[in-house]
């Protein structure tokens, strides 16, 4: 590993490691809460509808949305850095992977809402 890259190492593990620890909590607490809450409500003797937090059509395109954009930032990224580096236009290329999955979400909700509203 070159030398350059060891500090690098250092600062993701670092950092990385404890943010996706804190993440993973939250998450796990947010669905603890939810679960207790469902239970609480089952408990009283409310029925409670088992169906998703959102639709499907707002699902697929807030994965478009998420896949859209950070393709778009990874090509931008590595097109700006092949301005020092050439060889990360060849990096920046493989953003059109997540670009067309994301346009396949965006296609996705397009037939799925078409399809509730028929």
């Amino acid at each position: 590993m070159p030398d350059n890259m060891i500090g690098f190492a250092a600062v993701v593990l670092a950092l990385g490691f404890p943010i996706a620890a804190v993440w993973a909590w939250a998450w796990q607490r947010g669905r603890k809460f939810r679960s207790d809450e469902r239970t609480a409500a089952i408990a009283r003797g409310v029925t409670i509808p088992f169906e998703a937090d959102l639709p499907p059509s707002s699902v697929s395109r807030r994965s478009g949305i998420l896949l859209v954009a950070a393709a778009i930032g990874y090509s931008l990224t590595f097109g700006l850095l092949a301005h020092w580096e050439p060889d990360a236009a060849e990096a920046a290329v493989l953003g059109i992977i997540p670009f067309v999955i994301g346009v396949g979400f965006f296609v996705d909700a397009y037939l799925v809402h078409r399809e509730v509203r028929a």
